[in-house]
C-alpha cells in the first residue's frame, strides 16, 4: 500500500525504522532533502530501491543523486506509465543486502560500512565505485553483461554511453593495482565482467 509523507525528516525517520518494497523520493522535499535522504539511509545500511524524483534535469544533479545511493532517476514532469515501468524494475532487482559484507579472495566488501579491504589494506572508493564492485561481489564468479551492471547502478535513467561501466572497472582497477593487489576483475570479452576468488 503506498505511503505518504509530509516532508524529508518524516521520510528518512520512516526508511529507517519500517520495511518498504521501494521508496519515491522527491529532491525538493521540505526540513530534508531527496539527496540528504538517500545518503543518510544507505549509510544506515538501507537497501530499500529509491527512485528520485525532481524537476531539476541538470546531469550535475542526476550524478549527484545516483552518487547519493538512488537507483534510479525520474525528471518532472513525466508520464505515470515510464514511473510504474521503472519502479516495476527496481522492484525485480530487490533490495541490496542490509549491511552484508562480501568476500572474494582477499577482497572484503562491507555494504553497510561501504568500505573495501584489500588484504586488511582499505581502498577508498567513490560512490559508484563501490556499487559497481559491491554488485559483482555480490554476483561473485558469475558473468554480469554491461546492461545488466549499467542497470542497477545507473538506473533506466542513465542515457550516456555504455562505455561508462569500462570506465568505472578501470578506475577500481588501477586502485586495486596500487596496492599491489591482485586483478580480480575479469572481462568476457563482447559480454561483460565477472570478479573471481
Amino acid at each position: 500500500m503506498p505511503f505518504k509523507l509530509r516532508d524529508g525528516d518524516e521520510g528518512i525517520t520512516a526508511l529507517l525504522h519500517d520495511r518498504f518494497d521501494v521508496a519515491i523520493v522527491d529532491v525538493g522535499l521540505p526540513k530534508c532533502d531527496g539527496f540528504t535522504i538517500v545518503r543518510q539511509a544507505r549509510a544506515a545500511g538501507i537497501g530499500t530501491p529509491m527512485l528520485m524524483l525532481t524537476a531539476r534535469d541538470a546531469i550535475e544533479d542526476r550524478v549527484r543523486g545516483l552518487n547519493a545511493g538512488a537507483d534510479d532517476y525520474l525528471v518532472k514532469p513525466f508520464v505515470e506509465e515510464e514511473l510504474y515501468a521503472r519502479l516495476r524494475a527496481l522492484l525485480r532487482r530487490g533490495p541490496m543486502p542490509l549491511r552484508e559484507r562480501f568476500v572474494v579472495g582477499d577482497l572484503v566488501i562491507d555494504s553497510g560500512g561501504r568500505t573495501l579491504e584489500v588484504g586488511g589494506k582499505p581502498v577508498k572508493l567513490a560512490a559508484t565505485e563501490f556499487r559497481v564492485l559491491e554488485y559483482l561481489a555480490a554476483n561473485a564468479g558469475i558473468v554480469l553483461s554491461r546492461d545488466q551492471i549499467l542497470e542497477f547502478v545507473w538506473g533506466m535513467s542513465f542515457d550516456g554511453s555504455r562505455n561508462v561501466v569500462e570506465v568505472y572497472v578501470s578506475a577500481i582497477r588501477r586502485k586495486l593495482r596500487a596496492i599491489g593487489a591482485a586483478d580480480r576483475l575479469v572481462t568476457v570479452w563482447g559480454v561483460g565482467y565477472k570478479l573471481t576468488a
